[in-house]
């Protein structure tokens, strides 16, 4: 009779929805892989109209979850930020800033900058958000998180996002950041969501960015010069969280 082996603790988990996965069981498509997934055929009319009910749940859930939090940013960065170096202690004083300026941190409750983020916000005492999603390989939420809510789709975990939160802090980060970022800047632009401050934090890193957008869809005309006015370049987290929450303030003044 063999006799079972210790769990690996390194072993591959994700989540999907309230279900966590393990081994053998992690493996396969996301559900969001298999909704864009356009090989089936005309099988989608009988699993399509079943998903849409999922989908309405994860923003009623989503919804119910965050509808009281009451001010909030939401932060932004790299979940392959190591914990020890500068970006990672810079999102730990961004968290521990809003915290005691009595607004809770929304990230995406992973590792890296979300995690830092969390943490600095736990710490000093205020409510520390993860909006979790369901990733091939992920890593589940962060231990510094006291209010998780795990989605399926990406879309569904972005509205709560944009929704609750009065504005945004940017650390550096690669395509998911750059997505979450152009994103907020598409919203501000074309006025689906009331204008509300974006910092990037880290001028060296985001200026080639912007000089880029500035020199080449400027001067193409694809982007119009003022649009390049709705994010902010700050180079300590002390100077994001001030020029985000001074925007968040003249958000709230009557017109």
């Amino acid at each position: 009779m063999s006799v079972p082996t210790e769990p690996d603790n390194q072993t591959p988990a994700r989540r999907r929805g309230p279900v966590e996965l393990r081994r053998d069981q992690a493996k396969g498509s996301t559900s969001d892989a298999r909704l864009l997934d356009t090989r089936a055929g005309g099988e989608f009319t009988s699993t399509d109209p079943w998903r849409v009910l999922r989908i309405q749940s994860e923003f009623v859930e989503g919804f119910g979850a965050l509808a009281n939090i009451g001010p909030a940013v939401s932060v932004f960065g790299s979940a392959r930020t190591r914990p020890g170096t500068a970006h990672y202690e810079t999102g730990v004083e961004v968290g521990r800033l809003l915290a005691e300026a009595n607004v809770a941190v929304i990230t995406g409750g992973g590792p890296g900058s979300m995690e830092a983020a969390n943490k600095g916000a736990c710490e000093a005492g205020g409510l520390s958000i993860g909006l979790g999603i369901e990733l091939p390989f992920e890593q589940g939420m962060n231990k510094w998180v006291d209010l998780g809510v795990n989605f399926r789709y990406f879309f569904a975990r972005k509205t709560m996002f944009v929704k609750y939160a009065q504005g945004f802090v940017v650390l550096p980060g690669g395509l998911g950041t750059l997505d979450e970022l152009f994103e907020a800047m598409v919203l501000v632009q074309t006025q689906k969501v009331t204008s509300f401050p974006i910092v990037l934090i880290g001028v060296d890193f985001w200026t080639p960015l912007m000089e880029w957008i500035r020199s080449t869809l400027v001067s193409h005309g694809l982007v119009s010069a003022p649009d390049l006015d709705i994010v902010q370049l700050a180079d300590s987290a002390q100077e994001a969280v001030d020029l985000v929450l001074r925007g968040t303030v003249e958000r709230r003044r009557p017109a």
